[in-house]
């Protein structure tokens, strides 16, 4: 499939905008999660947002827009348990739902998040890697 192809199949997906719609719906969900919110404090939404946006688009056959790091490099610091990934995975799912997603793009955008898993959930903090040595490690027992 040539680049051409992909940019329609996104089109045809929704494109910006719903990739747009359907990051506003999960991170309001996201930021009005008691856990979950943890995670983002001090990090401004718009900026949460914006690489997400990117990097979804890019990530489902759009416009490459992303200049972030990689989900394994920008999530090292943070303990991603399996119960973290699911209640994040059920925001994003309830946030499709909310935003009327196209089947095609929620397959899809799934696929993009499973190939990630293995290389950011985590079983302990021994797994972490810190960014900068004046930042911990972002970990949030469950409440």
């Amino acid at each position: 499939m040539v680049d051409t192809d992909k940019n329609v199949l996104f089109e045809k997906m929704g494109g910006r905008s719903a990739v747009e719609q359907a990051t506003r719906a999960f991170y309001q969900l996201i930021y009005d999660d008691p856990w979950l919110k943890q995670f983002f404090d001090g990090i401004p939404r718009a900026h949460i947002e914006s690489q997400q946006n990117d990097f979804m688009q890019t990530a489902l056959g759009g416009p490459n827009r992303y200049s972030g790091k990689t989900p394994p490099s920008a999530h090292q610091h943070i303990l991603i348990t399996q119960d973290v990934y699911d209640a994040r995975e059920a925001h994003l799912k309830a946030a499709f739902k909310e935003c009327n997603t196209s089947a095609l793009m929620v397959e899809q955008w799934l696929k993009v998040d499973a190939t990630f898993h293995g290389r950011v959930v985590k079983k302990s903090k021994d797994e972490c890697v810190m960014r900068y040595s004046t930042e911990g490690i972002r970990d949030f027992p469950k409440p």
